[in-house]
């Protein structure tokens, strides 16, 4: 296909940046890709597997001349950094989103870093990952029939909006829309949550005397409950203190779930018990059927 972005910017090329540029290359949507990250090893790995164009460390100035998108997929916590750091060389034509976990704190930390360019800020989330980290985690299909979600701003025009979503959908991403705050409140409950209980899991075992007793006998159903404790402990970190409000509400009402199931278990209520596995059952496998069929579909 013919030439969409002349130039896309990638802050941060691991599984997340690094698959949205190989997606593009592959696309053949992109004229030249370039790479900002915090370590030269990793650019130079990234230029090696061919999902970026240069081979070494560059400037925010020189990655952001001439660039007609740039995403920012490191850890939210750099956001801001990071942002601040391309203020001073962002043209009038140039947009700029992120990958980032949370968005009501993005969104703040880009109003104060870009004043009134907040315009040419869309915020962004692909839904979609993996245990692995680095360059070598990525893949150009990861996004194929995800879904990417898009938390407009107000000060968004739809050209800036339909800039970003064009880049996702040729990476085979699914557009959808929700503001900020109905963004951190559903993922709190369906990602974040999901994984700090795996965390907290897999650390109280580790932690016990007989852990590698406990280990050794561990099987499928402990490996597919505790597979995203295996995900980045800095990125969880960073995402569980900027989600934290949302985070902390969900997790109450988690902890009030479990306190009435040990209730149930401690009065030997079987009946209780069967209602909650009943109903858990019934709404996982209607959520399953529901996401296997295509958007739209009834």
């Amino acid at each position: 296909m013919a030439v969409v972005f002349k130039k896309i910017a990638v802050f941060g090329v691991g599984l997340i940046g690094g698959s949205f540029a190989l997606a593009l290359k592959k696309a053949g949507a992109v004229g030249q890709l370039v790479g900002v990250g915090r370590s030269a090893e990793a650019l130079q790995r990234a230029y090696a597997l061919g999902i970026i164009d240069n081979s070494s460390a560059i400037s925010a100035a020189d990655a952001m001349r001439d660039a007609d998108l740039v995403l920012i997929a490191a850890p939210v916590a750099q956001t801001g950094a990071i942002l601040r750091s391309i203020a001073p060389h962002l043209q009038p034509q140039t947009v700029v989103t992120d990958a980032g976990s949370t968005k009501v704190d993005v969104v703040q930390a880009a109003r104060a870093a870009l004043g009134q360019r907040i315009g040419q800020f869309v915020p962004g989330h692909p839904i979609a990952g993996g245990e692995q980290n680095g360059p070598e985690a990525a893949l150009a299909d990861l996004y194929i029939g995800k879904k990417t979600v898009l938390t407009a701003l107000p000060e968004n025009t739809e050209e800036q909006l339909a800039r970003v979503a064009q880049a996702w959908q040729l990476c085979g991403a699914r557009i959808h829309r929700l503001t900020p705050q109905q963004h951190d409140g559903v993922f709190a409950a369906v990602s974040h949550l999901p994984h700090l209980l795996a965390y907290a899991l897999v650390d109280q075992l580790a932690r016990r005397s007989d852990a590698d007793l406990l280990f050794q006998y561990a099987a499928s159903g402990f490996r597919d409950f505790t597979r995203i404790a295996g995900s980045s402990p800095e990125m969880w970190r960073d995402i569980a203190l900027a989600n934290q409000a949302a985070l902390l509400d969900g997790l109450d009402g988690y902890i009030g779930q479990l306190q009435q199931m040990r209730q149930s278990l401690a009065d030997g209520d079987g009946a209780q018990l069967l209602a909650v596995f009943a109903n858990a059952r019934k709404a996982r496998h209607d959520w399953i059927n529901a996401i296997e069929k295509p958007d739209g579909a009834k």
